[in-house]
């Protein structure tokens, strides 16, 4: 990808020309640390559960919090993370394909209404109950949060024209105490609700879209503060740190001013190899690309802070997300035999064990941590992995 300067470039979001699996039985003692066992393969879970997931490889359809494990599904059930029972169900709960959006400090998550009824709504994770409510308007059709911060609930909605059509839409800003709306802005025609990836970032919105758009807005007035073109379409999430957005682009990885856009770094995979989804955990970047290399990059700078080839001498899939506890990376792949979640020493790359269901399921891996133990989403079934 080559440079985009300062970024003042165009208009904002201008139109571009399981199978049958066995799952071993727990352990009455499981590995520590992600250490794995003694032979060197992936502990056994501590529980396996059947779920309603319904989920589409994004990293928001699986989250813990407050001693659950919530995958998006219908109906919608929270896990208790220790043993794996129910705690809650909620039937219609959570849109497919919409994310699981929790607030500041996980009080809050906050669901597009799988009645399709127009409402945005906040539900406590422990209980299930519900807190907080909204509706955008009723010109407006099927609101979905995409971002939120610790005042707004940032959503984007198709706009309704008089014969029930709709040809634009428009993001907007909820107060996530009172649910009235603080601001609302139409994107450009051509622009879509779906495909959109979020984050916030003190006074920056940051998003990209299936339309090759890099855009950043005012959380204040909503007003846009620059946009780009990317030279690729970004699929998948990227990040925020301090004052910089950080967005793979094929063979680049590039990070841009907040204020402005303009490029402050950029890190080039080898020819021919493009970079996966990024994730940044305890201020370290860690980021795949389809050449099989791990990278853990310095995220204010762009500096390498180690470089593994260990997944390439394994024959291991490429992870797509990562949660880490303690000393250990886990990262989720693709469907592939040589894939799974991936056990990494978070301080050199070294690929500890895999933890492969082998059901053949064709969704992507997801994981999620409540800091105790991994939770590895493939399908429908749900396995908790001791961190």
């Amino acid at each position: 990808m080559t440079a985009l300067g300062a970024g003042l470039t165009g208009c904002e979001d201008e139109l571009a020309t399981g199978g049958a699996g066995s799952t071993p039985p727990p352990r009455t003692a499981s590995p520590e640390d992600g250490k794995g066992t003694e032979d060197g393969k992936a502990p056994a879970p501590l529980w396996t559960k059947s779920t309603s997931a319904q989920t589409y490889g994004d990293n928001d359809e699986l989250v813990a919090v407050d001693g659950v494990v919530i995958a998006s599904g219908d109906p919608l059930a929270a896990l208790d993370g220790a043993t794996g029972a129910e705690r809650w169900s909620l039937p219609g709960g959570a849109v497919p394909g919409a994310p699981l959006l929790l607030g500041a400090g996980g009080s809050t998550l906050y669901l597009a209404s799988g009645k399709y009824d127009g409402n945005v709504i906040g539900y406590a994770p422990a209980s299930g109950k519900e807190t907080w409510r909204s509706h955008l308007g009723k010109e407006y059709r099927q609101p979905r949060p995409v971002a939120v911060d610790g005042t707004q609930v940032y959503v984007i909605a198709e706009i309704l024209e008089a014969d029930g059509s709709s040809r634009t839409n428009v993001i907007a800003a909820l107060n996530s105490s009172t649910g009235k709306l603080a601001w609302k802005e139409q994107r450009d025609l051509g622009t879509e609700q779906n495909g959109v990836h979020a984050a916030v970032q003190g006074r920056y919105l940051v998003y990209t879209d299936f339309k090759k758009n890099l855009t950043v807005r005012d959380t204040a007035t909503g007003k846009q503060v620059w946009t780009q073109k990317t030279t690729k379409t970004s699929y998948g999430p990227f990040v925020v740190h301090q004052d910089l957005v950080i967005v793979p682009q094929g063979q680049r990885l590039q990070a841009f001013a907040l204020s402005d856009g303009s490029e402050k770094w950029s890190v080039e995979a080898e020819q021919f190899t493009t970079f996966r989804e990024p994730t940044i955990l305890d201020d370290v970047l860690y980021i795949a690309d389809s050449g099989r290399t791990l990278r853990a990059v310095e995220p204010r700078t762009g500096k390498k802070v180690w470089q593994s080839t260990a997944l390439q001498d394994a024959g291991a899939q490429v992870p797509r997300q990562f949660v880490r506890v303690g000393s250990t990376l886990y990262g989720a792949t693709d469907l592939d035999k040589q894939g799974g979640v991936h056990a990494i020493d978070a301080k050199t790359g070294a690929l500890r064990w895999t933890f492969n269901d082998e059901s053949g399921d064709f969704h992507s891996w997801l994981v999620a941590t409540d800091g105790k133990h991994v939770f590895a989403l493939h399908g429908k079934k749900l396995h908790a992995l001791p961190g």
